[in-house]
């Protein structure tokens, strides 16, 4: 693609050796795992060699992967299928004010389901602190579900500090972890922190759309949300997706070193930063954010309005969650900032295949909008 894309949070483009694989599973090794014959173990082979690679992305075991269709299934099934299991240790549910959808719409219908679900609040800065996580649990809460890196703004929670505080509060309790925008990027280390359940998924690494992974911690309590084979320990039965998960282990393979990509990432934000100082950008960065993901905006310049200027000029970004549907950020609303920020804001994430010129286009052509647009308008 000749244009600038700088929506990797919503997705990315899959790396060719995640594509080669996909495609060489498809035409030439595309028997059931399941069969009892040479394909079929080709096949089987294929899914624990990538299953040992998710494994070593998230700091688990291989026994400890579950695939799934992508993050917003993991995600699902950690939050029903954990609640499910525990409800007769109690009903209470701590989450935050900022999840992604498919955190958040699941604590919705817990609701309805009877259960109590607490959600914490970030202030303006957008971040939590460990006490504030514990402190809203108790011996009753059965499930807390804290993302490791918001998808909005790149704020980075206490996962891995928060967890014995829970533990001496909440011992009953499934502690889970969206780990979807950290995944690839920062390093994970599900077991030695103590999560019994993270999420990740492949199209966020440069591996396909439809494939992803949870995390559960071996012990860990979790029924099943749906029923039909012994796949996968019966936690997710059904022909596995060979294809996909070939291929999200190539993509993970294929990645830099997260050092490498931080120390990228850190350079592209800095220049983004320098090349917009003449403009009245308000940067929403939260202290020790991942600097892969940058929320910006330009009050008077309208996110829509802005989305379609660089549109035409093929340049990508997003003014939030690609699954919120152009609506207004909720993450952006419960950091309490002011309406011409949020109607303004705009979501710049990074790939390792960015670059400092293609940060210096995406510059300019803010600024063209907002002379264009804004000064003139």
């Amino acid at each position: 693609m000749n244009g600038i894309y700088l929506d990797n949070s919503a997705t990315t483009a899959v790396c060719k050796a995640a594509a080669d694989k996909a495609y060489d599973m498809m035409l030439h090794q595309f028997g059931n795992p399941s069969s009892l014959h040479r394909l079929g173990f080709e096949a089987e082979r294929e899914i624990e060699a990538a299953r040992q690679a998710v494994a070593e992305l998230m700091g688990g075991s291989p026994a400890e992967v579950i695939f799934t269709s992508g993050g917003s299934e993991a995600n699902n099934l950690a939050v029903f299928g954990a609640t499910e299991g525990l409800k007769r240790r109690g009903k209470h549910v701590v989450t935050t004010a900022v999840e992604h959808a498919s955190v958040a719409a699941a604590c919705d219908e817990l609701e309805k389901q009877g259960f109590e679900v607490t959600r914490l609040s970030v202030g303006a800065d957008g971040l939590l602190t460990a006490e504030q996580i514990a402190d809203a649990c108790r011996p009753d809460t059965v499930l807390v579900s804290v993302m490791l890196v918001n998808n909005e703004t790149g704020a980075r929670f206490p996962i891995d500090k928060v967890i014995p505080l829970i533990r001496r509060k909440s011992p009953f309790a499934f502690i889970h972890s969206d780990a979807v925008q950290a995944a690839g990027k920062i390093p994970l280390s599900a077991a030695r922190w103590g999560l019994d359940g993270m999420t990740v998924t492949a199209h966020k690494l440069h591996g396909p759309k439809g494939c992803g992974a949870l995390y559960l911690r071996r012990g860990a309590r979790l029924c099943p949300r749906q029923f039909g084979g012994k796949q996968q320990q019966g936690i997710r039965p059904g022909t596995e997706a060979a294809p996909f998960i070939a291929a999200f282990g190539a993509a993970i393979k294929a990645l830099p070193s997260p050092a490498e990509q931080q120390a990228a990432f850190t350079l592209l934000r800095q220049r983004l930063i320098d090349e917009l100082t003449d403009l009245p950008v308000v940067f929403h960065l939260p202290e020790n954010g991942v600097p892969y993901i940058v929320n910006l905006s330009v009050p008077g310049l309208k996110s829509e309005t802005m989305l379609h200027f660089l549109s035409e000029r093929n340049i990508f970004v997003s003014s939030g969650s690609a699954c919120s549907k152009g609506a207004k950020s909720s993450v952006l609303t419960a950091m309490g900032l002011p309406v011409n920020e949020i109607d303004s804001a705009l979501r710049i994430s990074f790939c390792h295949h960015n670059t400092v010129e293609e940060i210096d286009r995406f510059a300019k052509a803010l600024k063209d909008a907002y002379h264009t647009l804004v000064k003139k308008g």
